[in-house]
């Protein structure tokens, strides 16, 4: 494993004197180049004068562009669990599992383009003695947006980030990508980089269609938000700092799209059937999902609402006795577990709150904690809904029926909402269920939110703050979306068309 520390701007490994060292959760630290917004602007040029040939390049062509980044990067497989599992605490398990998402979803993409269905292609042929008026020839088509930027996530140091769902999104559409890489994996981001570099020289395409930004502070995605040759931004990441950079977007002199996945509690809600039936079985599988990869998902169910009594009691006993036996887990940066420990203290500090399950957290590590809430007092106190991000949950013990009805309005959008039920919860989820579906992209039922299937018909998305587009998802062939724009020929010559028009 070869780490240069530098950036990739348009084929180009470059980096100036000013560095960051990064923060592994164990093993060696080692220092990366800090970027610039010179070193944006070098790269969304690149990118802009890509864009004139990839944009109109055949889907054959990014078909095997993706493929080939794919097997780039299953090459580089050992190297990147390594350095994966030093910088983030992972286990090696879980990053080969997450690159197998990660060239999955490329490989998806590739497949997608190969069929054209997402070019959504429509044909109103010329009406030349049609009356009172003639009708052109019109043709429409999903064209590419333009050079793309993308945030790399902390949480998925490959499936979320350089080559992450994001960028495989962006180039099966035609769009050149400038990604911003995270700190809390920068030497896992430079080997995926490595790959796509090595792809590119392969294949002859221009370099300009992907760099790759290190950066430990904010200059370099301000900088990225307000370049005027950037023509979308991919982000996953926390509210605050997803609605800053939304608002750059937005305040820019031509302002552009920013689909940002910002965060979710994704509430459970346990009807009185599946309650009496498998409060247990509930409540250790709820435990199970609280603290998987140490709570860091952004779909970990974080609520569980439940009608107040005797199989209430069941099920939180159940959880209780799950997470009494779970151990703390290495967090991915140490500014999350600052952050957890934080939320936590909160959570325990609001009135009618009470905690079932406290345990104290040693730095960039997080123990899990559960709380229990009236549903009164949920109601009244907005600071219990808003996301924790570890293994926390709280339960939301309500009167009845129409209180959970109105705990679920009272949500604000989340990415995922479940609902846990048996036959006789048939007619209080037919009430539910309209709610439900307003307030988030994903309605489950009998399972738990944390598994994203990487396929056609996912939606990883919801209303404000869940995303800011409700419209778009950032998981699925449908992301793609995203990136094009519909445009409209009107009585053009064939030979000047894209293809598939």
């Amino acid at each position: 494993m070869m780490l240069s520390g530098k950036h990739l701007i348009a084929g180009s490994w470059t980096g100036g004197d000013e560095t960051f060292a990064s923060s592994p959760a164990r093993g060696a630290s080692h220092n990366f180049a800090r970027g610039t917004s010179a070193y944006v602007d070098a790269a969304a040029r690149a990118a802009e004068d890509a864009f004139a040939s990839f944009g109109w390049s055949t889907r054959e062509q990014r078909a095997v562009l993706l493929r080939k980044i794919a097997g780039e990067i299953d090459a580089r497989g050992e190297d990147i669990t390594r350095i994966g599992s030093e910088e983030t605490g992972l286990p090696a398990a879980r990053l080969e599992g997450e690159r197998g998402r990660t060239v999955g979803q490329l490989r998806l993409f590739a497949d997608h383009i190969e069929k054209g269905d997402y070019l959504d292609a429509r044909h109103d042929p010329a009406l030349p003695d049609r009356a009172p008026l003639p009708r052109p020839d019109l043709r429409m088509i999903q064209r590419p947006l333009g050079p793309v930027a993308v945030f790399g996530a902390s949480n998925f140091p490959l499936a979320f980030s350089v080559a992450g769902g994001d960028t495989a999104a962006a180039l099966a559409a035609g769009c050149p990508v400038v990604v911003k890489g995270h700190p809390a994996h920068p030497g896992t981001g430079e080997i995926v980089a490595q790959a796509i570099d090595a792809t590119l020289k392969a294949t002859g395409t221009h370099p300009g269609v992907f760099s790759l930004i290190q950066s430990d502070g904010i200059d370099v995605g301000t900088a990225l938000a307000q370049h005027p040759l950037i023509r979308a931004v991919g982000f996953t990441g926390s509210l605050r700092a997803g609605r800053a950079l939304f608002d750059l977007c937005a305040a820019r002199p031509e302002p552009i799209p920013f689909f940002g996945e910002l965060g979710s509690v994704n509430p459970m809600f346990l009807l009185p059937g599946a309650l009496a039936e498998r409060a247990g079985e509930i409540g250790a599988g709820w435990a199970g999902s609280l603290t998987m990869g140490a709570g860091q998902f952004c779909t970990n169910p974080g609520i569980a609402v439940v009608t107040d009594g005797p199989d209430a009691d069941l099920f939180q006993a159940a959880a209780q006795e799950a997470l009494a036996q779970t151990g703390a887990q290495v967090m991915l940066t140490d500014g999350i577990a600052d952050a957890y420990r934080a939320g936590v203290a909160r959570m325990a500090s609001a009135d009618g709150v009470s905690q079932l399950v406290e345990n104290d957290s040693a730095p960039r590590s997080a123990a899990p904690n559960l709380f229990a809430v009236s549903g009164d007092a949920w109601l009244a106190d907005e600071s219990l809904h808003a996301e924790v991000f570890g293994p926390v949950g709280i339960v939301v013990r309500v009167r009845d029926v129409d209180q959970m009805l109105e705990i679920a309005r009272a949500l604000e959008g989340q990415l995922t909402c479940t609902l846990h039920l048996d036959a006789s919860d048939a007619a209080t989820a037919r009430r539910l269920v309209p709610v439900l579906e307003r307030k988030s992209g994903r309605v489950l039922a009998n399972g738990f939110p944390t598994g994203v299937e990487v396929c056609d018909s996912m939606v990883h998305g919801g209303p404000y703050p869940a995303s800011t587009n409700f419209g778009a998802t950032s998981v699925g062939t449908l992301s793609i979306r995203r990136f094009l724009r519909p445009v409209c020929y009107q009585n053009l010559p064939l030979d000047l068309l894209p293809e598939n028009v």
